[in-house]
């Protein structure tokens, strides 16, 4: 069943705009689509299309919104884009808004507000004609500003920029209702002096007018040059109390002003007009529904308050007016005042605090809606001394749990709910059992638990554990027997003999009862709990736990069973259970965490001093028994490599003195002293030493390595061949002499980009390199950051790295880094919608994004990283850093992982990232075609360089090609959206290239920014800020600070922005406006050692594409081989054409698959190779590979995994069996080589099997 999803965009289609903006088109055609607004979107998921309905007052030529479906639909790989438009009658629009358009302009400044509504307008094209009477009224239209506010007024209601001119004629009386006091005076005379008196309280608040300029009137009203002023003391947003009781959001009807809500602010987002005014716009939402708002702030500094005050607060309450907000197609709060407010909050008052032993946290998969740090802050709040952690069969929340107890004066309580079963761990059901870990033995203990639960007693998905490997490991656990699924309670309900309860109750260290609302289910289900009817038989069991206890001599212990924080955080569980299916969701039982007196009164059944001993006593005294204690240690453990330190410092001088000589130049000396001194001081020689011999041994298989992150940011990792990438200053260094020349001052972006030159001592060739790149972004400016040393290996290889690490460090000692998948926004979306949509109930946004937030964090899975590798020391068992457990819990593989998320205890041990690539693939293939070492390849081949920017070195035209540079299949620059870049910058240099890579791998760093700032010529390419190190760098070179320098490149990258502070110093330090504008705008800056790294591989491509192009592509091919149809491609230049065309006429009626677009990528490259005079051969049953092509001297002979429908298994079946002679006929290949029909078909449409007979019967008559 197709699914299709009616959208209202939020905030305008903020993120969609900007992808509209990087359209290809005129700045004028921009204009007009940006002064468009996004109505509504409709989403087909069954014929993956996108219909978008734009609203525009001037009209979007059809030819502008074919390019801008064309370009969406590459761009989002979106096979079907369709824009309509519904062009809007604006003076109906004007007209409709005006009250609120004049409301929104005077502020809280009544005369202001009579006066614009006592004048006439009038709409002409985009322009709004304001008609004033009166003398005297210039002055104080002038002093506040109106053209400017209203036009800005206009914008937010109608969302069309219009220009506002005031005319006014001052031969005409002024309208007497403009008088406020016209009841009682009709005099004109009168009239006229209340206006001037109106203009002598304007100038003394605003200051005495400057004198009229003597430059020509505009449109017989203001001079063009006046200046308006506005007082910022007219409207006091912020306010400290706001007295009127609010209404629930529900109850609004309509547009209605002056009311008052209150509720919970999120989702606070600004955007900036280019008249400097800041539309600032959040979410309310109560516990009915929810709202969206919109305030106006006229100055930069009105919004910094505002804003500072409003993402501090958690409650406000708001007075204003609701209007319909045509853009949003809702109904919108326009705050007057806002009040930061506080719901009232529990508190527990008792002179002695409860202590909880049963809480779940997020990690109680897809069950639990409360995280570890809310449960312990408001433990902390209420001043209890400790709490438990205790997630269903986990102990995910523990790392979390600890974080959000440092430094406070709480104690947890680190345990577990588990599975309890008896020797069949296979039995129907498990029963509940807490575990709380005593001291480190205990908790070593349950970690070995947890791990065996996951690897061996895995059933149906629940970790379960006989009750005799819970007996082995009892040591240091504290066992309590659990909420009503625990087989005491259970036991009871069956109505199971005294003498039988108290030999299950006598395992158990305590016994727990829960609130009888949290067992109300019992009562609702006659048909599985027949005995159980009333509120008193719930009693009754609890009573009977309590009796157990005493005859015991065990201690009686009330517990919560926290899945939620508050009682009406329920909801979110339902929300979660609902989309999993559960038919009962909203019968929630109050799983909430209770204060002692709200604890206390559940229990007075009990009696008051037994109620008192179950809720404070007894829990305190367990909570005593438990130590203090970390679950995982502070320090990082790094294996134990044996003179690790005197091997990276011996290395790194070796490598240094073999490149620049005995006598190191201070540059060299410099920072080899200062990444020594951070490496060796801090304990990460051994992490060097590790990368070090994978990437050796990966080198000594003969595949490269490409570094990833920032590790190319360091010399020592260069000198150790971690990484090619050399991050000194651009140099000159000579092979022969070792005389070197560095250039410091900024002048080239890298070696690279240095012209050729000879050594003035000996004449050889010298060597250029350098990237620049400082050390403080790899391991702070301290150098006590744990490197991250991540490698890109080639996918061949990948598994022969892993497995080399089990050789290095022994395979109990390697586990895959572990990740938890949690619900995201989206999916969480997904649920809350679903929950009211099926209830048939309307909610706005708002409200659905308020409930979002609860539901967002759960668990839902586990996973592993693509290629993290946790290495334990030899002397340590792993269960002193994490439990282990299998991804996914899928009992059918055999990769073991960290049960905890690798980012939990990747300080504490060692990471290595050993990721799969297909670029040194490429490489590799290129190398065994060519027989040249890539690392012989120049980066400043002249011929190379230009297919960034032209076809020439291609030999063939842009008209032939479809495009100005010859990039198609080369890393980094393949894709639309580079080539476009590539257009707008034209590369001269590798650094360029860099940069480019660096635009396209950050968040808002090119799309409205950089781009922008090239393509007007405010800054070149050289220039624009690409990548993180460019800030520091600059800043630098500029003068400033080197700390400073730092401080900033760190805010910035992380999308922080910058202070009041930052932009003085950066503007004393002569930073240009523009500069600090960009640094503003980016929200994530990619490594320029990344980058440089991925351009290096690109680069050696792309020389191969010059100048070895028939290997290129057999390599490219090979690699996307499945993509590959040999029946059309094979069939010569015009059927790659046509197909070509087709895809294309495809793509521009919106009827492009997933499947055409890859294959429009490998058509674009056969057609380029036959423009360069190559062609494909006809797959062969005897001379084919199986998944590689094969060079001829001007053509490429694919592999059989070329043929659509046949698997790399098939084609190496057909290659195993030609080995024993030829084929006889179909049948014998068929029985031979294990094919299927699917592909003998395969091969016979492609003219594999013409020389064959069907069967060897008729061979044998014929």
């Amino acid at each position: 069943m197709n699914k299709k999803f009616y959208i209202l965009p939020q905030n305008g289609g903020e993120k969609f705009r900007r992808i509209l903006q990087s359209v290809p088109a005129t700045p004028a055609e921009k204009q007009i689509l940006q002064e468009a607004s996004i109505k509504h979107v409709e989403i087909d998921l069954g014929n993956n299309s996108w219909e978008i309905l734009m609203e525009t007052y001037n009209g979007i030529p059809d030819e502008l919104l074919t390019r801008a479906a064309s370009y969406i639909s590459s761009r989002c790989n979106i096979p079907s884009v369709i824009f309509y438009q519904n062009i809007i009658d604006l003076p109906q629009e004007v007209d409709r808004h005006w009250p609120t358009i004049i409301q929104n302009a005077s502020g809280s400044n009544p005369t202001l507000y009579s006066i614009l509504l006592q004048a006439a307008h009038s709409v002409d094209g985009n322009r709004i004609l304001i008609d004033f009477k009166g003398a005297h009224i210039e002055e104080i239209l002038r002093s506040h500003n109106v053209e400017e506010t209203m036009s800005q007024a206009v914008q937010a209601m109608v969302h069309c920029p219009c220009k506002v001119i005031c005319r006014i004629d001052s031969s005409a009386p002024a309208t007497a209702a403009l008088n406020p006091f016209n009841n009682f005076n009709n005099n004109e005379q009168d009239n006229e002096a209340y206006l001037r008196k109106l203009q002598q309280q304007s100038q003394s608040q605003h200051g005495a007018p400057k004198a009229p300029s003597a430059a020509p009137a505009a449109e017989n009203g203001f001079n063009n040059q006046a200046k308006f002023r506005r007082s910022r003391a007219e409207r006091k947003l912020m306010t400290e109390t706001i007295p009127d009781e609010p209404i629930e959001i529900t109850s609004i009807d309509g547009e209605m002003k002056n009311i008052t809500l209150r509720g919970r602010i999120f989702n606070i987002n600004n955007r900036e007009f280019n008249t400097g005014t800041i539309l600032l716009t959040f979410d309310l939402a109560d516990d009915s529904d929810g709202i969206s708002c919109k305030v106006f702030l006229k100055t930069k500094e009105e919004f910094n308050n505002v804003n500072a005050a409003l993402q501090k607060a958690d409650t406000v309450k708001i007075k204003g007016a609701i209007r319909f907000d045509s853009y949003l197609n809702d109904y919108v709060m326009m705050p007057n005042n806002i009040a930061l407010s506080e719901l009232p909050k529990r508190e527990d008052r008792a002179g002695e605090k409860r202590v909880e032993l049963h809480a779940h946290t997020h990690m109680s998969n897809m069950d639990a809606v409360v995280s570890a740090t809310d449960l312990i802050n408001t433990a902390v709040r209420w001043g209890w001394p400790a709490i438990a952690i205790t997630d269903h069969g986990v102990v995910q929340a523990f790392p979390e749990a600890m974080k959000a107890a440092k430094g406070k004066d709480i104690k947890i309580i680190y345990g577990i709910e588990g599975y309890l079963t008896g020797d069949d761990y296979q039995q129907r059901r498990a029963n509940h059992i807490i575990m709380l870990a005593k001291n480190s033995i205990g908790l070593h203990n349950i970690y070995r638990m947890v791990s065996l639960s996951h690897l061996k007693y895995l059933y149906k998905s629940r970790p379960r554990l006989p009750k005799k490997i819970i007996s082995e490991l009892r040591e240091g656990v504290i066992i309590g027997s659990a909420c009503e699924a625990g087989e005491l309670i259970r036991a009871i309900v069956a109505g199971t003999n005294d003498e039988k309860l108290l030999e299950i109750a006598s395992f158990y260290d305590y016994l727990e009862i829960q609130p009888i609302g949290n067992n109300a289910f019992l009562i609702r289900d006659n048909e599985n709990f027949p005995n159980i009817q009333t509120e008193q038989d719930l009693i009754n069991i609890n009573l009977k736990v309590a009796e157990l206890a005493e005859k015991l001599g065990k201690m009686l212990v009330a517990t919560c069973d926290v899945h939620f924080l508050n009682a009406k955080d329920s909801i979110y569980r339902a929300i979660l259970m609902k989309g999993k299916g559960f038919a009962d969701a909203e019968k929630q039982p109050p799983l909430y965490l209770r204060t002692t007196e709200e604890m206390l009164k559940e229990f007075t059944y009990l009696g008051e001093a037994k109620a008192y001993e179950a809720v404070v006593t007894n829990p305190r005294k367990i909570a005593e028994m438990v130590e203090v204690f970390k679950p995982i240690p502070d320090e990082l453990y790094s294996p134990m490599i044996p003179g690790a330190d005197e091997q990276i410092h011996d290395m790194s001088y070796a490598k240094a003195r073999e490149l620049y000589g005995e006598n190191l130049p201070k540059v060299v000396q410099d920072r080899l002293e200062l990444e020594l001194n951070s490496i060796i001081g801090h304990g990460f020689a051994v992490l060097y030493l590790i990368a070090h011999k994978l990437v050796k041994k990966s080198l000594d298989d003969g595949y490269l390595v490409g570094s990833r992150g920032s590790v190319g940011s360091s010399f020592v990792a260069t000198m150790t061949s971690i990484t090619e990438v050399n991050p000194l200053p651009p140099h000159w260094r000579c092979p022969h002499c070792k005389h070197s020349e560095f250039i410091e001052d900024g002048t080239y972006g890298c070696g690279f980009d240095m012209p050729d030159k000879n050594c003035p001592y000996c004449g050889t060739k010298m060597i250029k390199d350098g990237h620049d790149i400082p050390f403080a972004v790899f391991m702070g400016f301290d150098g006590d950051k744990v490197p991250d040393i991540d490698l890109n290996f080639s996918g061949d290889y990948q598994p022969v790295a892993h497995k080399y690490t089990e050789e290095l460090f022994g395979k109990d000692n390697v586990f895959r880094a572990g990740t938890i998948a949690t619900v995201a926004d989206k999916t969480a979306y997904g649920y809350v919608k679903k929950f009211f949509d099926e209830k048939g109930i309307k909610k706005r946004d708002a409200y659905i994004n308020s409930l979002v937030n609860g539901c967002t964090g759960v668990k839902r899975t586990t996973g592993q990283h693509p290629g993290g590798i946790m290495v334990i020391p030899r002397n340590m068992d792993v269960h002193h850093f994490t439990p282990i457990q299998r991804p996914a819990d899928d009992n059918d593989t055999n990769t073991i992982t960290t049960h905890f998320d690798y980012h939990s205890i990747s300080s504490r041990l060692v990471k290595l990232d050993i990721l799969g690539h297909d670029d040194p693939t490429v490489i590799k293939m290129l190398e065994n075609i060519t027989h040249r070492d890539p690392r012989s390849i120049p980066f400043d081949d002249p011929a190379t360089m230009s297919i960034f920017s032209s076809t020439e070195a291609l030999g063939v035209t842009p008209e032939e090609l479809g495009a100005t540079s010859g990039t198609f299949g080369i890393p980094e620059f393949r894709t639309p959206f580079t080539r476009q870049m590539l257009d707008d910058t034209k590369p001269k240099k590798f650094s360029d290239l860099v940069r480019i890579s660096g635009f396209s791998h950050g968040t808002n760093v090119w799309l409205d920014n950089a781009q922008d700032l090239i393509t007007n010529g405010t800054c070149t390419v050289s220039d624009a800020i690409s990548c993180r190190d460019d800030i520091m760098m600059h800043l630098i070179h500029s003068g400033i600070e080197p700390l400073f320098s730092f401080k900033t490149m760190e805010k910035v990258r992380k999308g922080k922005g910058l202070s009041e502070d930052d932009i003085k110093i950066m503007k004393d330090g002569g930073i240009p406006q523009w500069y600090i504008d960009s640094c503003m705008k980016i929200k994530y800056l990619f490594p320029r050692a990344h980058a440089t790294a991925y351009v290096m591989m690109a680069y050696r491509i792309a020389f191969c594409k010059v100048h070895y192009p028939l290997a290129f592509y057999a390599a490219y091919f090979s690699i996307r081989a499945a993509e590959f149809d040999a029946n059309i491609i094979s069939r010569g230049k015009q059927a790659v054409r046509d197909k070509l065309d087709e895809i294309i006429a495809m793509e521009k009626q919106k009827k492009l698959s997933v499947k055409d677009k890859s294959f429009q990528v490998i058509l674009e490259l056969a057609w380029e190779m036959y423009l360069r005079g190559f062609s494909v051969e006809k797959v062969d049953l005897y001379k084919s590979s199986a998944d590689k092509f094969i060079l001829h001297e001007k053509s490429l002979l694919p592999p059989f995994t070329a043929l659509t429908g046949i698997s790399t298994m098939a084609a190496g079946n057909i290659i195993q069996a030609r080995q024993d002679g030829e084929f006889t006929s179909v049948d014998d290949l068929k029985k031979r080589a294990s094919l299927t029909t699917t592909v003998i078909e395969s091969l016979r449409e492609h003219g594999c099997l013409d020389n064959l007979q069907e069967n060897d019967q008729i061979a044998l008559f014929s």
